[in-house]
């Protein structure tokens, strides 16, 4: 039962924000009898990274990953009942594909969105406060066509609201037409060829990076331009794919690396960023051949990759961007000239603008991030018995898990069980071989 109960009544679960992980929040909630769920987007309707949507470009995790299956299968908001609905179950078998195109899920999750009765786009989540009276989160909400106000109150509540892009301080302060992050990529790319750019640098070797680069390759031969991948890593890594190493995006993983000491795990985040961070081997190698036929050609401007390379500083300079960049292994700093810089620099956790009136209800750890319990609870002061929740925020409580979509549907039958007081889905206990902490 989802959010169909009067404005005044209150919410068993209310969620701010409809991405892929509050989404499948809304889909197994929406089997749960009895269980009032509602959750909330600004936007019109919903979309995932329009601006890296390449036509060519997989998912990095299996289809099963999708909002329901790893928990509950038999849902019909399964992405294989996706394909039975678009008639689409005998090519999808035929074509024996693990890894789906990454359009193909986006339409899959647009698809679930705009039907599940649970999901309220077009409405931004103003404020959060507390109710001491009722112990409650009372959220107001506006409707963003109209303006109109009005407050839904919930016993508990789960922040979905993403991550945000982040540019390095060097190209922050000069952030603009010749300067974006990849996020915005397809949207702009066009505006770069029309403008006469003839030189673009790609900052950064991740996932992100590297598909944007094998587009700017694809696109030399109209645009005429040099193109320059640089990276501060010590070189164009791949992610890690190997199955023993993939149970580090377990549960069973994640529940060890939360009980571990927090310095231990902001260590340990660091040195396994190719578990999340990598680029995937099919896209390798569609660089690789891109890059031998560009060498075939011999009449193509230049293509330079340089590993260990960091951005130092960065200044406009006329219709040209400035770099400064510096060698790890060397130390030698050097000047480079570009006509524009596209930094796949990732993305980092935000606060919402909403849970400003409540943010000392909130234990924040010393770095000021949320400090949060194994079942994704968000620890708060003890006169606080509402539950808040996050979602895709706490790599550093809980590791490389975090922002997998294969963790989504577990992530949020715990959160519902937890929500609804009792166990409303069955939750995996053996999804590793290996016993994290050394003491099997």
């Amino acid at each position: 039962m989802s959010d169909t109960a009067k404005d005044q009544d209150v919410l068993d679960l209310a969620a701010v924000g409809i991405g892929p992980f509050n989404l499948s929040l809304a889909a197994l909630a929406d089997e749960v009898d009895g269980f009032s769920f509602a959750a909330f987007d600004r936007r019109p309707a919903y979309d995932w990274h329009p601006g890296l949507m390449f036509d060519w470009a997989s998912l990095q995790v299996g289809f099963l990953a999708d909002l329901v299956s790893l928990i509950r299968p038999t849902s019909p908001w399964s992405f294989l009942n996706y394909l039975v609905e678009h008639d689409r179950m005998y090519p999808f078998y035929i074509a024996e594909r693990f890894h789906v195109p990454r359009r193909e899920y986006a339409d899959y999750c647009a698809w679930a969105a705009a039907r599940l009765p649970g999901c309220h786009f077009g409405t931004s989540v103003d404020e959060v406060r507390w109710d001491p009276a009722r112990d409650l989160w009372e959220l107001t909400l506006r409707d963003v066509a109209t303006g109109d106000l009005r407050v839904r109150a919930a016993r508990n509540l789960a922040l979905g609201v993403g991550t945000e892009p982040a540019l390095p301080p060097a190209l922050a302060k000069v952030e603009g037409d010749r300067v974006l992050h990849s996020g915005e990529h397809l949207h702009r790319v066009d505006g770069l060829i029309a403008d006469g750019v003839r030189d673009v640098t790609v900052v950064g070797s991740g996932q992100s990076g590297a598909e944007v680069f094998l587009d700017l390759l694809r696109r030399q031969r109209d645009a005429g331009w040099a193109v320059t991948w640089l990276t501060r890593s010590w070189g164009f890594a791949p992610l890690d794919y190997s199955k023993l190493v993939l149970e580090y995006t377990t549960p069973a993983y994640m529940r060890y690396f939360n009980g571990l000491e927090p310095a231990v795990r902001d260590r340990l985040i660091a040195s396994q960023w190719q578990l999340y961070k990598g680029i995937d081997t099919e896209t390798i190698d569609l660089i690789h051949n891109e890059l031998y036929d560009h060498m075939l050609d011999g009449d193509r401007p230049p293509v330079t990759l340089l590993p260990a390379t960091a951005v130092l500083d960065a200044r406009l300079d006329g219709d040209a961007v400035q770099l400064t960049t510096g060698h790890a292994d060397t130390g030698r700093e050097a000047v480079r000239r570009t006509g524009a810089v596209i930094a796949a620099t990732g993305y980092a956790g935000r606060r919402p603008d909403c849970v400003a009136p409540v943010e000392k209800l909130i234990a924040w750890d010393p770095k000021g991030r949320y400090d949060v319990s194994p079942d994704h609870r968000v620890r708060t002061v003890p006169e606080v018995g509402a539950g808040l929740f996050v979602q895709n925020a706490e790599l550093h409580t809980h590791g490389a898990a975090a922002p997998d979509l294969g963790i989504g549907a577990y992530r949020s039958a715990l959160i519902l069980n937890a929500s609804a007081g009792r166990d409303v889905f069955r939750i995996p206990r053996r999804t590793a071989f290996q016993t994290f902490g050394g003491t099997g």
